[in-house]
């Protein structure tokens, strides 16, 4: 993990998906103020940026790359909840919720994280009803495909539950393009809660049934509807 002072910036404050939105709904002067308490962030594949049960001091914006979101039930049992891409707010439910990180969020590539000072924001959010509404709904939209994943995992076989990822990465995280798998198989694994070999066995046959194909670590979805319909049937 490697951190940037003012003279050396990951990206520019002010001309950043981030700054776009607080323009709407804050002064340039209280911008300012939250922005000279943010702290920008590079971090490695694989390394934690929040971790969880620790305590939750800060929000995060993910300026560029791709995160999980992750539970640890036990030593041995751990769970993908969602997984997004940037520009996108992280961690905001520390806004709200709990004093400690109820999970933790993992760089699945290189990320560039932007971390904000929760009280700072908090501070701001008083004097701005319509700013706290929206961090409020962009909370809620952070942890609905959570609920989603969880309702496939309830209700799904093994083959429906695989093909819910494919189609979430597809529409929601690598944005309807072919895309390299930065998730490994034992995340996949973790994501649909199956086994290793499960991921290996259904990627496999979605392969040679002509849904999917592989160029190196590239996934091409070749049919959509029939992954959604196979989502569908469970």
């Amino acid at each position: 993990m490697e951190s940037f002072g003012n003279d050396n910036k990951l990206f520019d404050c002010n001309n950043c998906f981030l700054s776009n939105f607080t323009g709407l709904y804050l002064t340039k002067e209280e911008r300012a103020i939250i922005c000279g308490n943010a702290n920008q962030l590079n971090f490695k594949k694989g390394e934690v940026i929040l971790k969880q049960g620790a305590n939750a001091t800060s929000i995060g914006f993910l300026h560029k790359g791709i995160v999980k979101f992750t539970y640890q039930k036990d030593a041995k049992k751990s769970y993908i909840m969602t997984v997004v891409s940037g520009p996108k707010l992280i961690g905001q439910a520390n806004l709200f919720f709990r004093e400690k990180n109820i999970f933790s969020i993992v760089a699945v590539e290189d990320c560039e994280i932007c971390f904000l000072d929760s009280r700072t924001v908090l501070g701001v959010l008083e004097n701005h009803g319509k700013f706290l509404i929206s961090m409020v709904e962009r909370s809620t939209d952070m942890f609905q495909s959570s609920i989603f994943n969880f309702i496939s995992l309830a209700h799904n076989h093994v083959n429906g539950r695989i093909a819910d990822i494919l189609i979430f990465l597809w529409e929601n995280v690598y944005r309807n393009s072919a895309y390299d798998f930065t998730l490994t198989r034992k995340e996949i694994s973790e994501f649909a809660a199956c086994s290793h070999e499960n991921v290996i066995s259904v990627l496999s046959a979605y392969n040679k049934e002509g849904l999917i194909s592989f160029e190196g670590r590239k996934i091409i979805i070749r049919d959509i509807d029939k992954l959604k319909a196979i989502s569908k049937n469970g």
